[in-house]
């Protein structure tokens, strides 16, 4: 396994200038405040960032960037806690995927049972017995948290609440959902139902990249059903610049807690938040932590999707190398002031036999540096490279026997 520093040696590796970090987008001016805020006292030991501590009374706190997954704040990111009302982001995710599969309509009506008639809680306040389009119940869980809603939709997918939880478990697994166990549709206190806010965050983004047109129901203001309007819960909605998402959580015992999202220009950030004592901390938090993300850190280009990173050797075919790519923009999130402590290395297996195939994943890039979130990104082989026929082939066999050749 080969591995090969680049930032410093661009010029060694064959690197245009121009293509190593650039700004990612330009930056979107936060919406103005009437009058600066002191900064949080913490009652609890700080969160974790790549520059150093960060003060948070939050219990829970996870601070990811959408595009590069890199962790920008942690605090508890991984402790198993009730999610409350955050954990139907993923009674939503099914929804979205039967939809999306086919296998329900969003014009489909679905019956109000008894039990989910005298559900409590946040509810939609829904007529017992009545028929309610999915599209309609949809909104009552996003916009209004309805726990009748998510009952309902529960039911009228899986014939009861138990069989749904089943499904919410099996899917949260293909996610990648390993620390999350699910007991009900609606997040209603139960000792061993459970997120993490790694999880809500990884759940969020997918949300978000499986189901854009979908998630855009996060982002309504209110909604109003049996001549009742309800107000989105989510705090950052028109206060936050370019906050467009997603749900509020609370319980006694959970807290005040949210899961949002923030879009300024090319960047968005996903923020978990749990354990908060009140709704105006659980607002002025988040609020908080989401514009220190943005003004701390920025993404930036290291390679476009063209550039050849590096040359692998090849072993055995047509040509002596192949050109190692990106096959994307390579972006990664790094601080202000990066540029004195940024570092990219290159790993791949040397030489590579061949065929090679176009696209074929054959190391990664690392990036670290103070301060900046370590990440790790697969490189791809650039071109096609064709095996050499037999005869050709007995030249580079006895080379390498040799120990001249590779």
């Amino acid at each position: 396994m080969l591995r090969r520093s680049l930032i410093g040696a661009s010029a060694t590796i064959g690197l245009a200038a121009p293509a190593v970090a650039q700004p990612r987008h330009t930056p979107v001016p936060a919406a103005p405040r009437p009058q600066a805020r002191p900064p949080a006292v913490p009652s609890a030991p700080p969160a974790n960032s790549p520059i150093g501590p960060v003060d948070t009374i939050a219990r829970n706190v996870v601070l990811i960037d959408f595009e590069t997954g890199a962790t920008l704040i942690s605090k508890g990111a991984e402790e198993r806690m009730p999610p409350a009302s955050m954990s139907k982001l993923m009674t939503m995710y099914v929804v979205f995927e039967y939809i999306k599969n086919g296998r329900i309509r969003p014009d489909q009506m679905m019956q109000v049972s008894d039990a989910a008639w005298r559900m409590g809680g946040s509810r939609m306040f829904l007529d017992r017995a009545s028929s309610v389009s999915v599209d309609d119940l949809s909104r009552g869980v996003i916009i209004q948290s309805g726990n009748d809603a998510c009952v309902t939709l529960a039911e009228g997918i899986a014939g009861s609440e138990r069989a749904f939880t089943e499904i919410m478990q099996n899917m949260a697994r293909e996610l990648g959902l390993t620390s999350s166990t699910f007991r009900n549709a609606t997040g209603w206190p139960d000792p061993e139902h459970r997120m993490t806010p790694r999880d809500l965050a990884t759940l969020s983004r997918r949300v978000i990249l499986d189901h854009p047109e979908s998630y855009r129901l996060y982002g309504e203001r209110s909604f109003r059903w049996n001549n009742i309007t309800q107000e989105n819960r989510n705090p950052l909605l028109g206060k936050v610049n370019g906050a467009d998402g997603l749900k509020t959580g609370h319980t006694e015992e959970a807290g005040y807690c949210l899961t949002a999202s923030v879009k300024r220009g090319d960047r968005r950030l996903i923020l978990v938040v749990g354990g908060l004592p009140t709704m105006r901390a659980r607002y002025e938090e988040a609020e908080r932590l989401i514009e220190w993300g943005f003004r701390e850190f920025d993404n930036v280009v290291l390679f476009r999707a063209a550039d050849t990173i590096d040359q692998v050797p090849v072993y055995l075919g047509d040509r002596p190398t192949v050109p190692l790519v990106g096959g994307r923009e390579v972006v990664a999130t790094v601080p202000r002031g990066w540029r004195e402590t940024l570092q990219a290395k290159v790993r791949f297996d040397s030489p590579v036999p061949a065929p090679v195939v176009k696209g074929q994943e054959l190391g990664q890039i690392e990036v670290s540096g103070r301060g900046v979130p370590p990440m790790t990104l697969p490189l791809y082989a650039g071109a096609d490279v064709e095996r050499l026929g037999v005869v050709a082939r007995i030249p580079a066999v006895i080379s390498r026997m040799m120990g001249r050749g590779t």
